[in-house]
């Protein structure tokens, strides 16, 4: 998968419309499908943008550790690294007591 195919799905995932991201990282609506399609590579610092108004860092973007997973497994892990930490706290109770 390429970095255009990445920040789709992850857009996607997350129900953010392209004008959405398009708006919270600067970035046109136009260069942005262009970057999502394949058909244009992001310079770094935009690269860097749109990755941030997705939530990840780029280090988590570019982590290929969940590769393996199921897909809704993945697709909580990509949901999961948007969530604040107070988020992540509440989510791990809740889930913990599920378990019981």
């Amino acid at each position: 998968m390429n970095v255009g195919q990445k920040i789709k799905e992850i857009r996607e995932s997350q129900n953010v419309s392209m004008n959405s991201l398009a708006k919270r990282c600067e970035v046109s609506q136009a260069n942005l499908s262009r970057i999502e399609s394949g058909q244009q590579q992001p310079a770094f610092d935009t690269l860097e943008r749109i990755i941030a108004a997705l939530g990840f860092t780029l280090i988590d973007f570019f982590s290929t550790d969940n590769s393996e997973l199921e897909p809704d497994l993945k697709h909580l892990s990509i949901i999961i690294r948007t969530l604040s930490i107070e988020q992540r706290r509440a989510l791990l109770v809740f889930l913990e007591q599920m378990k019981k």
